[in-house]
């Protein structure tokens, strides 16, 4: 079949694209806004960019119904600053907890139970027990329209980088030890290393390791 995403409304659109693009990481945002009020929720279109400068993005699409920017790109709008902590399946619960759309203000750590932990170089906290967490300074944010259905691109600079100890490994992380679970359409997730194999990339003689 063929399917032109421009002839569908958007939810059908979207249900096409999340199920395409599987699985994906998902971006565990800590802001905060001026008045010092914390936000915690998490988005699963998220991806590295490159490595000097170390530079992630994640996209927050605009809330149904009306098509308002959600509290998240408006805090990191106002401070410029945020946290994505690396969701691992002994946190998945709480990261599900913090997808619910409560009303602005709401401290989504106290709903879920999970605990701040001071960051390095920038105001948001950090989730202290997520075991990879990327402080990040706002680089830019790129706009695809103001209506539901809609979205932003939030591209950071990691400023700083926490890795618990025991899951880094000769300059490397752990990655069975960290444990991290991916998003599928629609309520379903998947453990990034329930079934894994190898695959060695050919090299040129030109190209250097």
């Amino acid at each position: 079949m063929k399917v032109q995403p421009d002839t569908l409304a958007w939810k059908e659109a979207y249900k096409l694209l999340i199920g395409s693009v599987v699985p994906r990481p998902i971006a565990f945002v800590s802001t905060m806004d001026r008045s010092g009020d914390v936000n915690l929720a998490p988005f699963s279109f998220f991806t590295g960019i490159c490595a000097d400068p170390m530079m992630v993005c994640f996209a927050p699409m605009r809330k149904a119904g009306e098509g308002d920017k959600k509290d998240t790109l408006l805090n990191i709008e106002e401070t410029k600053e945020f946290v994505i902590n690396i969701v691992s399946e002994k946190i998945a619960e709480q990261m599900n907890e913090c997808a619910t759309p409560y009303a602005k203000g709401t401290d989504e750590f106290l709903a879920s139970g999970l605990t701040k932990e001071l960051s390095e170089l920038i105001s948001p906290p950090r989730v202290k027990e997520s075991d990879v967490q990327l402080e990040c300074t706002l680089d830019q944010i790129v706009e695809f329209g103001n209506h539901e259905g809609s979205g932003s691109l939030v591209i950071g600079k990691v400023v700083m980088v926490h890795v618990r100890d025991e899951l880094y490994e000769d300059g490397r992380i752990n990655t069975k030890k960290l444990s991290p679970v991916g998003r599928l359409a629609g309520q379903e997730y998947t453990r990034a290393t329930a079934d894994t194999f190898t695959l060695i990339r050919k090299t040129t003689a030109n190209e250097k390791s």
